[in-house]
């Protein structure tokens, strides 16, 4: 009995049992003594997750007919296969409201989403060993200054170490995918609080990449800014040049502006 990958849902089944393997043995899960696997497709990291008897094991399947496949070919499972989308889930009802490590072959359609998801639930949440876009992969762990720092990488290194740890070439994949692959590690670096607003921090990391050639002067410019209220020199500088902590900074910067009514309501500033 095989699984039809279906193109609908991103599916590339990895075939490699060699990386699988380095995959699973990246995962330090430590502390934590649950897994949630997502997108297991065929089980080719199930098998290798299910060896190491200190892991309790949940994996999440959208597909119906993978969903099959591994209740007949991993009993052991039982009642710790969840068929439904990862980005629907409950995950403290689901899996547990202690901490639990994150693993998987992303869809790559949805691999942004689901980082989204995580940081949603980051405090439950401590580990992700993930394969993903390599593009992606890279946009994640690259730092200030990279012409791919956006987004995501602030947001996730806000919470999380991150590292890039091996190169997946496509012909281990069944059907091979038209884009490179990677595989990266997430460690929460034990931040619990940014030292700031959380949400003030989303809407001006946001706003400032939505326009990221731009200098930070004119990026943040829908906050109807009075330039000399904030620091001149950052505000010479593109979003893509600031470290998270220098975001930090700009969002209580922004924030003393608002309690001071020099600002509109955030919340009415537009956001892509």
């Amino acid at each position: 009995m095989q699984v039809r990958a279906k193109k609908s849902l991103g599916q590339h089944f990895l075939i490699d049992k060699n990386i699988a393997r380095d995959i699973v043995n990246s995962l330090k899960a430590t502390n934590v003594s649950k897994i949630l696997e997502i997108g297991p497709g065929m089980g080719v990291l199930t098998n290798f997750l299910l060896e190491n008897e200190n892991y309790e094991t949940y994996v999440i399947e959208i597909d119906h007919e993978s969903v099959n496949y591994l209740h007949k070919h991993f009993p052991q499972l039982k009642d710790r296969i969840i068929e439904g989308d990862f980005l629907k889930l409950d995950l403290a009802a689901s899996i547990s409201d202690q901490p639990f490590a994150l693993i998987g072959n992303l869809p790559y359609n949805i691999s942004s989403q689901i980082f989204f998801k995580v940081l949603e639930n980051k405090e439950l949440v401590p580990e992700i060993v993930c394969m993903l876009q390599k593009e992606v992969a890279k946009r994640i762990c690259s730092g200030p200054g990279s012409k791919v720092y956006g987004i995501l990488s602030v947001f996730l290194q806000a919470w999380y170490n991150v590292e890039y740890l091996i190169d997946v070439p496509e012909y281990v994949f069944d059907p091979p995918p038209k884009v490179q692959s990677a595989v990266i590690r997430l460690t929460a670096n034990g931040r619990t609080d940014l030292g700031c607003d959380e949400k003030l921090f989303f809407k001006v990391v946001k706003t400032a990449f939505n326009q990221r050639r731009k200098m930070l002067r004119n990026s943040i410019k829908s906050f109807s800014l009075r330039i000399e209220e904030l620091d001149a020199v950052l505000l010479t500088r593109r979003p893509e040049q600031l470290s998270v902590s220098e975001f930090v900074e700009l969002t209580n910067n922004i924030e003393i502006l608002l309690q001071n009514g020099i600002l509109p309501n955030i919340t009415d500033v537009e956001v892509e």
